[in-house]
């Protein structure tokens, strides 16, 4: 059984978290504008997968082993976010077409992988995502009932209310391509692009 009070007060609360601009949703809004809204759905997936197990650890206690051994984290997050940087630098210096080839197989296996690891490095690479989800979710579980339906709704609504500004965000990618491409300006979409995702690719280095 859930406790429906804490349910309510959890909503809001995730709703202005999800809302709030980070790594994820800048991330959605630079794919968004660079590959279209379709293709950044890859990414979502692997993202929200990460950002669900991200919780699941949270509240059954691993995430509080892990964030005292920050090294765990090292590795994984130096490297994704050298990826990112490299994905940012690789957008600046293409000139006179889009920097990611939109006529390229969308559906091809290798590119909806690399999309989702993408997403999903960028969810659970996050320190301070982990350290945020120890400290949020464990005040809406009502230890006096069963945690597992508890834990199950809560998921949910964080996966729910992620994807909707996910998608939010790489709509408002896209419009802002089509603003910009009116004028033809391929290589200022080029640098946008890339210089966000090189902001979000140091964010997670630094984080």
């Amino acid at each position: 059984m859930i406790d429906l009070t804490l349910i309510a007060l959890f909503i809001p609360t995730f709703l202005v978290i999800s809302a709030t601009p980070g790594m994820c949703m800048t991330l959605s809004l630079t794919l968004g504008m660079s590959i279209g809204v379709r293709r950044t759905m890859y990414m979502m997936w692997g993202e929200l997968i990460g950002v669900a197990l991200v919780s699941v650890l949270a509240v059954i206690g691993v995430a509080s082993v892990m964030l005292n051994y920050p090294a765990a984290f090292a590795v994984l997050k130096y490297l994704g976010g050298a990826y990112l940087i490299y994905l940012g630098v690789q957008m600046w210096r293409s000139r006179g077409k889009m920097a990611i080839d939109l006529t390229a197989p969308a559906n091809s296996q290798r590119a909806r992988g690399e999309l989702a690891i993408q997403g999903f490095v960028t969810a659970i690479a996050n320190p301070k995502g982990w350290a945020f989800t120890i400290s949020l979710l464990p005040s809406f579980i009502n230890p006096d009932m069963a945690i597992t339906p508890q834990l199950t709704v809560l998921v949910l609504i964080i996966i729910i209310s992620e994807f909707t500004f996910l998608m939010l965000y790489a709509t408002g990618g896209k419009t802002l391509r089509k603003l910009l491409e009116q004028s033809d300006n391929v290589r200022l979409i080029n640098r946008i692009s890339g210089s966000l995702m090189m902001a979000v690719g140091v964010w997670l280095a630094l984080s």
